[in-house]
């Protein structure tokens, strides 16, 4: 097979260098969303604490993904921390492109929940600790439901999901009946698609690691996806994803939202239901499962002082710090990566998907089955999926859009996937 690093330049962009002028400056590269923007402003006590300045770099998932990627794998030096998530994490680990973490006992690395600490190591080592951890869940506007008179059950069936979305269904209103992410991206769209493709029995790979994407398993549930969203979804779907999504929703636009559990922490709407993600035939991968961590790029001049940031803002002691910090409080905590978390009753008070949310985390299933013969829920854990998921991801984008048909996309996928596997020496 090819090296780790052939894949990576195979999907990254040419890298930068800079390198950071001493330890007491830090860059940090972190994705765009409510809680890395959060930490920000919560932040600004570790430095005035510990006089270390913290320079952020703040890019949507895609894009942070591919500038990371690049400078990590040529050692470009440009960041002292990165946001990394759980399919990159043990894979980087083991290649000795990211540092191994090692905390103090107050620490408390038992307190972590282990299908999250799992996921971020590689043999028994942290190689990068979880800022939070998700799963995915439905999300939907129980008024909406009560007057259209459909009920969303837990692990409820696609098909009643998709009556319920058609009830919902207002567009006049400026009311759609399910948004769902459909911009391309290997953790975007095809995070979410590749739930819906499990729920129907189907998975990335054979047990030959050979692609499995044009199979009746992925027709039927890409033609369903394609139907539900094309029919019941906002216009220009195929260009949304998490953020996009969230503001729809907060803007009253989303009779239902499948997605990260972590968005549950944003949901500025009223009477907000939750129920654990629906399947077609096989519950097992239905949600997935996810961490944005924090790692520090191997050979990084400011190794020592990047590992106390980062030991600093993953530990209970952040957690009340979002609790008490004057701008935010418990409701706006990270959520998914500690058990203390769910034992405060100020956090249970503010936070009502805490229930459906530790559900859904502790029930996925990255394991690999007789059904799908690798590790990862929402992704494969191997060097090549990011170039595979990214190719795709852009084909599953076309059939969404109308550019192409189902059929057209699944081809194509299963050939940009098969030669990228070939390439790769999985085999002949």
């Amino acid at each position: 097979m090819r090296t780790l690093k052939s894949a990576a330049l195979g999907l990254a962009v040419c890298a930068t260098s800079a390198i950071a002028i001493n330890a007491a400056e830090l860059t940090i590269a972190i994705v765009n969303n409510g809680h890395m923007i959060n930490m920000q402003k919560v932040a600004e006590a570790y430095t005035a604490e510990t006089g270390v300045e913290l320079n952020w770099v703040s890019l949507e998932e895609g894009v942070l993904r591919e500038q990371v990627t690049s400078d990590t794998a040529t050692g470009g030096g440009q960041y002292d921390v990165i946001n990394i998530g759980m399919q990159e994490a043990p894979i980087w680990g083991a290649a000795g492109w990211i540092e191994p973490l090692e905390f103090g006992a107050e620490y408390d690395l038992e307190d972590m929940l282990s299908p999250i600490r799992d996921g971020l190591s590689h043999n028994g080592t942290l190689y990068a600790a979880p800022f939070y951890g998700e799963s995915s869940m439905v999300m939907d506007r129980k008024d909406l439901t009560d007057a259209a008179g459909v009920t969303i059950a837990d692990s409820d069936n696609w098909n009643n999901i998709k009556a319920a979305a058609a009830a919902i269904h207002n567009p006049d209103q400026g009311i759609y009946g399910a948004c769902l992410r459909g911009k391309p991206g290997w953790g975007d769209n095809m995070a979410f698609i590749t739930t819906v493709v499990n729920s129907f029995g189907g998975a990335w790979f054979d047990k030959d690691m050979r692609p499995a994407i044009d199979s009746d398993e992925w027709r039927a549930a890409i033609n369903f996806y394609v139907d539900l969203l094309g029919t019941y979804g906002p216009p220009g779907s195929e260009g949304n994803s998490f953020n996009e999504i969230l503001a729809l929703y907060n803007e009253g636009k989303c009779g239902m939202w499948i997605d990260a559990t972590i968005a549950a922490s944003f949901l500025e709407v009223d009477g907000v239901a939750y129920a654990q993600s629906p399947h077609a035939r096989n519950p097992v991968g239905a949600n997935w499962l996810w961490a944005w961590a924090m790692a520090v790029p191997a050979g990084s001049p400011n190794a020592v002082e990047a590992k106390k940031f980062i030991e600093w803002a993953t530990s209970k002691e952040y957690v009340l710090a979002v609790a008490n910090h004057p701008d935010f409080g418990w409701g706006s905590v990270p959520t998914g990566t500690r058990t203390s978390t769910y034992a405060y009753p100020e956090f249970l008070a503010a936070a009502p998907f805490a229930e459906a949310e530790i559900t859904a985390l502790q029930s996925a299933a990255p394991e690999a089955t007789e059904v799908k013969p690798y590790v990862g829920v929402q992704f494969a854990a191997i060097p090549e999926f990011p170039q595979v998921g990214s190719a795709v991801a852009q084909e599953m984008a076309a059939a969404l859009s109308g550019a192409k048909s189902v059929d057209e996309a699944l081809a194509a996928s299963q050939a940009a996937a098969d030669a990228i596997m070939r390439e790769a020496g999985y085999y002949e």
